[in-house]
């Protein structure tokens, strides 16, 4: 219940910025981020800066050159990014989140059913692999994602937007063989329903169609958790378009966004 009990307790106005994270965040990612080297020069810029200065770009979705003073220099911020960008540190961070939180709430560390579903945005001049989808008429990337049947981000794979989702769900399955090996069943709509998706691993499709007698928006069993997932993604304003030139960029992003997601939820019950 929304109440002032309630509101004090979610409330970030303590932080210098509402991106910030807690100490209770801190003291929860801080295992799995980067730790400093035994010899050579000391770091000069905290962990902790760096990542609420990545956190507050992602929040805030402005430029790096336009990070606040209060930050570290933007370009030590942004090296620091596409090192931990390259080092896969984002994906194996939101990977120990999703176990973490499906224990919280009692269930088993690793997922058994998934959904899959995708999402098309624009981009900018920014450069990079884009295309065009006919079906939303949209010029710009697609954002295929997997996630567990609460909504976790399991899997997250970005690619031009002329894909199709059912050429674009293949390498997403096949990559979360990796990570997810015991999910035996995902849901899908139409857009999956193909020999070359259920071909593509073990995994059993369950395609969710549209209701017979269906008219505009209507929640759909197992696939809304999907949209919600996408919905919650896109509080982030640099996620409200592609910005980014490359994919891996674009893909670490979503990742730290999914992370986000999971630290502000598992700190505040813990």
């Amino acid at each position: 219940m929304w109440n002032p009990t309630a509101r004090a307790h979610h409330s970030r106005a303590q932080l210098r910025y509402g991106s910030d994270l807690t100490d209770a965040e801190w003291h929860l990612i801080e295992p799995y981020l980067p730790a400093p080297c035994q010899c050579g020069r000391r770091r000069r810029w905290p962990m902790r800066e760096i990542i609420e200065a990545i956190f507050y770009l992602l929040r805030a979705g402005c430029p790096w050159r336009l990070l606040p003073d209060s930050f570290p220099p933007w370009r030590t911020v942004y090296r620091w990014f596409c090192a931990l960008r390259d080092d896969g540190t984002f994906e194996s961070l939101n990977h120990h989140l999703v176990q973490i939180d499906r224990v919280r709430m009692g269930r088993e560390p690793m997922p058994s059913a998934a959904a899959i579903d995708s999402q098309s945005v624009k981009t900018t001049e920014a450069g990079g692999p884009r295309g065009y989808d006919a079906g939303k008429k949209i010029m710009g990337r697609k954002r295929h994602a997997m996630v567990d049947t609460d909504g976790r981000a399991l899997e997250l794979l970005v690619h031009g937007a002329d894909v199709q989702d059912r050429d674009g769900a293949v390498p997403l399955l096949m990559q979360s063989r990796q990570r997810h090996p015991l999910v035996e069943h995902a849901y899908a709509d139409s857009a999956y329903n193909s020999d070359r998706v259920r071909e593509a691993t073990s995994i059993t499709i369950e395609i969710v169609r549209k209701f017979a007698d269906q008219t505009g928006f209507v929640v759909h069993p197992r696939r809304w958790v999907v949209e919600r997932t996408f919905a919650w993604l896109n509080r982030n304003r640099r996620l409200a378009k592609d910005f980014e030139r490359t994919i891996k960029s674009a893909t670490a992003l979503l990742y730290a966004a999914a992370a986000v997601v999971l630290i502000r939820r598992i700190a505040r019950y813990a």
